[in-house]
């Protein structure tokens, strides 16, 4: 059982939400997820972390891919739907899911991505086995959709979020700042 206050101090951790798809013989499943993210700049590799309770992940494992859609936070009713198991509404809302050829998303999200499954970790040296698996996956192809928009943030603590204000002044730059106290003083930016 996870300690009470790291569990709170853990939820206070805001992600991007997304919503899960795949397709396998004939079966399309999605869920909501706020645990995907990407691990690479130089590839473009992402990390989801599926739950094999899931009915996605039998699908995930037999296809060996994935499409995330990003959600806008326009899109709550669907990332509210997907939160739950499909099975538990009879998989009523299909106007809430296109399935094109191994492509499964949410239509009119920030952009999809379809991903095709590298590896599979289901637990991790020193830690045992993971209640999740693991599925680090490359992005093969990506449709935007309304970049502008912004994204729907989750929190365990704080729950559905829509993304606010930039935190950072216009024009103000701590990085501008340490530059030119940096010139003032005489040192150079080079590290010995």
């Amino acid at each position: 059982m996870i300690d009470q206050e790291l569990k709170r101090c853990l939820g206070q951790m805001m992600k991007g939400v997304q919503v899960v798809g795949a397709v396998h013989e004939g079966t399309a499943r999605a869920y909501c997820s706020h645990w995907v993210c990407q691990v690479s700049f130089g590839a473009p590799i992402l990390m989801a972390s599926v739950s094999p309770k899931h009915d996605t992940h039998p699908l995930i494992v037999g296809s060996g891919r994935f499409t995330v859609s990003i959600l806008a936070a326009d899109q709550i009713g669907a990332a509210q739907y997907f939160s739950y198991p499909g099975r538990k509404f009879h998989h009523i809302a299909e106007e809430l899911l296109v399935v094109e050829g191994t492509r499964v998303g949410v239509p009119d999200s920030i952009a999809w991505l379809d991903c095709e499954v590298l590896d599979r970790l289901r637990e991790l040296p020193g830690a045992g086995p993971l209640d999740h698996d693991l599925f680090f996956a490359r992005v093969t192809s990506v449709e935007s959709g309304r970049l502008g928009e912004p994204p729907l943030l989750y929190s365990s603590r704080l729950g559905w979020r829509a993304t606010g204000d930039k935190a950072r002044e216009p024009g103000v730059s701590i990085r501008d700042k340490l530059l030119a106290r940096l010139e003032a003083s005489g040192a150079t930016d080079e590290v010995d």
